[in-house]
C-alpha cells in the first residue's frame, strides 16, 4: 500500500553521496555521512533529511562509538528511516555496507507507524543497490551490535566498527 509520499531531492542526494566512495579530499571524506535519520516533513507529505540527527565520518575519532551514537539518535516514541555505514570485518576481509533501518519502536503512535510504514517503498525505490534492510521495533534489537553483524553476514562478522564481537 503506498501513502503518497515523495521522497525529497536531499534525501536522495544523501543517499548517494553515502553509496559512492570515490577518492576525495580528507576534508570531504570528515564531512560523510557515516549515518542519517530521516523522517515525515510536518505536513506529511514527503521524507526528509532530519536535521541535525546524523554521525559524520569526522567524528568518529572524537566519538567512541558511532555504532552507540547512532542508536542514541533514534526517537524512543516516534518512527524513522534510517541510513547506517557499517564497517565491519569477516573471517576473510574488511567490509563496508550501507543498512537502511526502518525504527518503529513499541511505543510510537499507530498513526505514525502506519504512515512510516506505508510510506517504506517510496524511499527504498529511490535506494538502489541497499543490500541490508532491518526493522527495528524496539532498543533491544539495536542496541546488541551482534544482531546487526548477523544482518550483514550472519556469523562469518568477526567485528564491527573496529570492535570485535
Amino acid at each position: 500500500m503506498a501513502s503518497g509520499v515523495t521522497v525529497s531531492d536531499e534525501v536522495i542526494k544523501v543517499f548517494n553521496d553515502m553509496k559512492v566512495r570515490k577518492s576525495s579530499t580528507s576534508d570531504e571524506v570528515k564531512k560523510r555521512k557515516k549515518a542519517v535519520l530521516f523522517c515525515l516533513s510536518d505536513d506529511k507529505k514527503k521524507i526528509v533529511v532530519e536535521e541535525d540527527k546524523q554521525v559524520l565520518v569526522g567524528d568518529i575519532g572524537d566519538i567512541e562509538d558511532p555504532y552507540a551514537c547512532f542508536v542514541k539518535l533514534l526517537p524512543l516514541n516516534d518512527c524513522r528511516y534510517g541510513l547506517y555505514d557499517a564497517t565491519y570485518e569477516t573471517k576473510e576481509s574488511k567490509k563496508e555496507d550501507l543498512v537502511f533501518i526502518f525504527w518503529a519502536p513499541e511505543g510510537a503512535p499507530l498513526k505514525s507507524k502506519m504512515i512510516y510504514a506505508s510510506s517504506k517503498d517510496a524511499i527504498k525505490k529511490k535506494f538502489t543497490g541497499i543490500k541490508h534492510e532491518w526493522q527495528v521495533n524496539g532498543l533491544d534489537d539495536i542496541q546488541d551490535r551482534s544482531t546487526l553483524a548477523e544482518k550483514l553476514g550472519g556469523n562469518v562478522v568477526v567485528s564491527l566498527e573496529g570492535r570485535p564481537l
